[in-house]
C-alpha cells in the first residue's frame, strides 16, 4: 500500500468526488407520509377518505384579541378581512370560518342560506350578541371555529397540494401565511394571530431538519476535530482523519442522492453517526502509529504495525456495526430504514478510507518528535489506563459481582418504560409552530383529529333515517368520551334544517322522519350554498357514504389506540347500518406505526445479534469469546433503557431503534478489546491478568478516545429541536457511555474468570 501510496491517493479522491456528486439528486421532503411505506393499511385508508372526500392538508389561522373577546367589533372585521385573503392562499379549495359560516333561516316556505356574519353586524352590539349566541349554540362552530368561552377564533384553509415539488408548495403556502398574518397585526391593533395545520406542521419539521444539517453538523463536526487535536497531541494527524471525515460524509451522502433517498429528519442524523464511526477507525490506526513513533520506530514501520495489529479488528468492527445499521431495514419507517442504509454506505466508506487513504496520507505527513515523558508510548493518559488495567485486575472479583448486580437492578426498570408517542409533541417547545400548536389546542380545540368513512352501503342512503339514527348516535358516543374536543358530523346539519323548516322550534331540533324529507333537505340545502362552500368534504359522489371528524384533546399513542379500540367496539355492538367504519387520521396512523415498528425492530435486533456472534466467533476462533462478547454489547442497552424508565419512561418510535443503533456502534470496542485481549494471549503468551493489563496499555486509550467523541458527537445530536433526533441523541450517548464502563470495568474480570482454567 505504501508503495504506491500516490496512484492510492489519486484513485480514492477520483471515487469520492465521482460518488460525492450525487448529493444534487438530495431533496428536503415535508411529507409526513414519508414515514409510512406505500401499502401501509393506515396509509391506504387515509388516502382512499381523501380521494373518496378532499385532502385534509390545511392551514389554520386562530384570530386572538387582546380582549379575549372573538366577536367583538374588531375581532370580526379582522376574521372576515382573513377569510376574504384566505382565498387567496396557494393551492387552497376552501375555506371556513366564523364569518362565512352557513347559517339557515327561513322565511316562510324558503329556505335561507347566508353567511353568518355581514358587516351590518361589526358597528351593531344586539347583532354580535345574536351572532355569539348562535355560534356557541351551533355543534359545528363551538371548539371548532369559535372558542367556547369566545375567547378566539379560527379561519380554516383547506388546500390541495401538486405534489410536484412539495418543499416549495410548503414553503409557498406558509409563507403567503404568515405574510397574511403580519398584515392582519398591522391592520387591526390588539389582533394577534397564530398559525397551525398539517402544512405548517410538515414546514416546521422540514425546516427543523435542515437546521439540524446546518448547525448540529457543522458543530458536531468543530467539537469532535478539538477533542481529537486534544487527545492525539498531533496538529498532522488531526488534519488526516479531518480528510477522512469529510471524503466519508461526502461520499456518503452522495450515494444517498443517487439512490434518491429523501432528507427528513431521521436521516438528519445519518451524517453525525458516520461522522462518528469514521473518527473511531481512524483513532485506533493513528494511536497506534504515534505510539510507535514516540516509541523511537521509523514513521514507515510503524505504520505497518499498526495496519498489522488493527486491520482485523477494524474490519470486523465496520462489518458488524454495518449489518447493525443494516438491520434497520426491518424498521415499519422508511426513514429509519433511509438512515439505516446511509450510514451502512458510511461505514463502508470509511473502512475502505482509514485502511487505504489514511495510512498513505499520514506517510506523507510530520509527526511530532517523541517528547520525553512520552517515550515507551506512558504519556499522562496512558499512565492512567495502565493503573486503571492493574486496579480491575485486582479488584476483579467485586467488579464481577458489583456490575452484575447494578446491570440487574437497572434492568429491573425496563418495564417502567411505556412505549408511547405524542406525534405532535416531536418539535420543541422552542419551535414557534409548537407554542402556536399548544396555544390553539389550550385556547380553542384539539389539533389530533380521527377521521370516518361512514358507509350506508346504498346510493344515496345516507338519508335513510336508520343510518342516521346510528350515525348521530356514535357522534354522539364520541361526544361523552373525556377525550373529545369536537365531533364534525351530518347529523347536526340535518336537526339543524329541520329545525329551521319548521319555524326555528326549538323541539324540531332532531333528525328528519323520512327519507324523502331528508332527500329535500340536502337537495334544497346544497342548492343554497356558494360555490366553494359545497358538501363534497362531507359525503361521497353518490351519497352513500358521509364523513366524520372527530378533533382530540392531545393523546399519547397508547391513548388513541385505546379510544379507537372502544369506538370499534361501540360499533360493532350497537350498528346495523353503518359499513367499513374504519378510523383514520395522521394522529392514528402514527399511533399504529409505533406499536408495529417496537415488534419490528426487535425482530432486525435479534438478526442482528445473531449475525453479529457468528461474525465474532469466526474472527475470534473461539465459540466461547464470541458468546460471551454478547454480554457488553447487550449490557448497555438494558442498563440505558432501565435509566430511562426511571427518568422519563416515555419510549416513542424514535427510541425503538436506538438498540439497534447503538449496538452497531458499541460493538466496535468491544471487537478492539477482545482483539487486543486474544494478542496478548495467543502472540505474546500472557496470562488472562496480563492479557487484561496489555490491553488496557495498548488500547485503552483509543477506546476511551472513541467513545468520548462519539458521545460528544450524540449529545450535540440531543439539542435539535426535533424529537427524534434529540431523543435519539439522549439515549444514544447514555448507552455509549455505559458501554465503555462495561468494557473497562466488566468485561475484563468476565475474560479472566472465563479463562481462569487456561491460567
Amino acid at each position: 500500500m505504501l508503495q504506491a501510496r500516490w496512484s492510492v491517493i489519486v484513485l480514492i479522491l477520483v471515487l469520492v468526488v465521482l460518488a460525492a456528486s450525487g448529493g444534487q439528486h438530495l431533496v428536503f421532503s415535508p411529507d409526513y407520509r414519508l414515514y409510512f411505506d406505500e401499502d401501509d393499511p393506515q396509509r391506504i385508508a387515509l388516502e382512499t377518505l381523501e380521494a373518496t372526500y378532499t385532502q385534509g392538508d390545511n392551514i389554520l389561522f386562530v384570530v386572538v384579541p387582546d380582549d379575549g373577546d372573538a366577536v367583538s367589533a374588531r375581532a370580526l372585521e379582522a376574521a372576515a378581512w382573513l377569510t376574504e385573503q384566505a382565498w387567496r392562499t396557494p393551492f387552497s379549495v376552501r375555506v371556513d370560518s366564523l364569518t362565512n359560516f352557513q347559517h339557515t333561516t327561513a322565511e316562510g316556505d324558503d329556505l335561507l342560506v347566508r353567511d353568518l356574519v355581514d358587516e351590518t353586524v361589526w358597528s351593531d352590539p344586539a347583532e354580535r350578541a345574536r351572532v355569539r349566541a348562535v355560534a356557541l349554540a351551533e355543534p359545528r362552530l363551538a371548539a371548532r371555529l369559535l372558542a367556547t368561552d369566545g375567547g378566539v377564533s379560527a379561519v380554516n384553509v383547506t388546500v390541495q397540494l401538486p405534489g410536484e415539488d412539495e418543499n416549495l408548495e410548503a414553503d409557498t403556502v406558509v409563507a403567503f401565511a404568515r405574510g397574511v398574518a403580519a398584515e392582519v397585526r398591522e391592520r387591526f391593533a390588539g389582533i394577534g394571530v397564530r398559525i397551525a395545520g398539517i402544512v405548517a406542521m410538515n414546514h416546521a419539521f422540514n425546516m427543523e431538519t435542515q437546521s439540524d444539517m446546518q448547525v448540529l453538523l457543522p458543530v458536531s463536526f468543530g467539537v469532535m476535530l478539538l477533542m481529537l487535536a486534544v487527545m492525539t497531541q498531533s496538529a498532522s494527524v488531526t488534519v488526516g482523519i479531518l480528510l477522512v471525515i469529510l471524503m466519508s460524509l461526502a461520499t456518503a451522502i452522495g450515494l444517498a442522492g443517487w439512490l434518491r433517498l429523501p432528507l427528513t429528519p431521521p436521516l438528519a442524523s445519518a451524517p453525525v453517526i458516520v461522522l462518528t464511526v469514521a473518527v473511531a477507525n481512524c483513532v485506533h490506526i493513528t494511536t497506534a502509529i504515534l505510539q510507535g513513533v514516540r516509541s523511537g520506530q521509523d514513521k514507515r514501520d510503524a505504520i505497518v504495525e499498526a495496519m498489522r495489529i488493527n486491520l482485523q479488528p477494524i474490519f470486523v468492527a465496520s462489518l458488524t456495526t454495518a449489518l447493525g445499521f443494516l438491520s434497520m431495514n426491518f424498521s415499519e419507517v422508511p426513514p429509519f430504514r433511509h438512515v439505516g442504509t446511509f450510514v451502512a454506505f458510511g461505514v463502508g466508506v470509511a473502512f475502505l478510507l482509514s485502511i487505504a487513504f489514511l495510512p498513505a496520507l499520514v506517510s506523507f505527513l510530520p509527526l511530532r518528535a517523541p517528547a520525553k515523558q512520552e517515550r515507551n508510548g506512558r504519556d499522562r493518559v496512558g499512565a492512567v489506563m495502565e493503573g486503571l488495567g492493574g486496579f480491575v485486575v485486582r479488584r476483579r472479583r467485586s467488579l464481577i459481582w458489583g456490575s452484575v448486580l447494578v446491570v440487574a437492578a437497572l434492568a429491573a426498570s425496563i418495564p417502567r418504560n411505556d412505549l408511547n408517542d405524542v406525534f405532535l409533541h416531536y418539535l420543541d417547545e422552542k419551535v414557534e409552530f409548537r407554542r402556536d400548536a399548544d396555544f390553539i389546542i389550550e385556547n380553542l380545540t384539539g389539533l389530533q383529529t380521527i377521521e370516518y368513512s361512514l358507509a350506508s352501503g346504498e346510493e344515496g342512503g345516507i338519508a335513510n333515517p336508520v343510518f342516521l339514527n346510528e350515525v348521530e348516535a356514535f357522534a354522539e358516543w364520541y361526544r361523552q368520551q373525556p377525550e373529545t374536543v369536537h365531533v364534525d358530523v351530518i347529523t347536526d346539519m340535518f336537526r339543524q334544517l329541520n329545525r329551521t323548516l319548521h319555524g326555528d322550534d326549538p323541539s324540531q331540533y332532531r333528525l328528519p322522519e323520512s327519507r324523502d324529507l331528508a332527500s329535500q333537505y340536502l337537495l334544497l340545502y346544497e342548492l343554497s350554498l356558494p360555490q366553494g362552500l359545497d358538501l363534497n368534504n362531507r359525503f361521497d359522489i353518490d351519497k352513500s357514504a358521509t364523513r366524520m371528524s372527530v378533533t382530540t384533546k392531545t393523546l399519547s399513542s397508547k391513548a388513541m389506540l385505546a379510544l379507537n379500540r372502544r369506538s370499534a367496539e361501540w360499533l360493532a355492538g350497537n350498528t346495523t347500518t353503518i359499513y367499513e367504519p374504519e378510523g383514520t387520521g395522521s394522529a392514528l396512523m402514527f399511533a399504529h406505526l409505533g406499536q408495529r415498528n417496537a415488534l419490528a425492530m426487535f425482530l432486525g435486533t435479534a438478526l442482528a445479534l445473531i449475525g453479529i456472534s457468528f461474525i465474532l466467533v469466526f474472527a475470534l476462533r473461539s465459540l466461547r469469546l464470541g458468546l460471551t462478547s454478547l454480554i457488553p454489547n447487550l449490557v448497555p442497552a438494558a442498563m440505558g433503557f432501565g435509566i430511562w424508565g426511571l427518568v422519563d419512561g416515555q419510549v416513542g418510535v424514535n427510541l425503538s431503534v436506538v438498540t439497534t443503533i447503538t449496538l452497531g456502534i458499541v460493538v466496535d470496542d468491544t471487537v478492539h478489546f477482545l482483539s487486543k485481549y486474544l494478542r496478548g494471549r495467543r502472540e505474546l503468551g500472557y496470562a488472562p491478568p496480563d492479557a487484561v493489563r496489555y490491553v488496557f496499555r495498548t488500547a485503552a486509550r483509543p477506546l476511551f478516545t472513541t467513545s468520548v467523541v462519539l458521545v460528544t458527537g450524540f449529545a450535540i445530536l440531543s439539542l435539535s429541536s426535533f424529537e427524534i433526533n434529540s431523543g435519539l441523541g439522549q439515549m444514544s450517548a447514555l448507552i455509549i457511555a455505559l458501554a465503555l464502563l462495561a468494557d473497562f470495568l466488566f468485561l475484563p474480570p468476565l475474560l479472566m474468570a472465563i479463562d481462569r482454567r487456561k491460567q
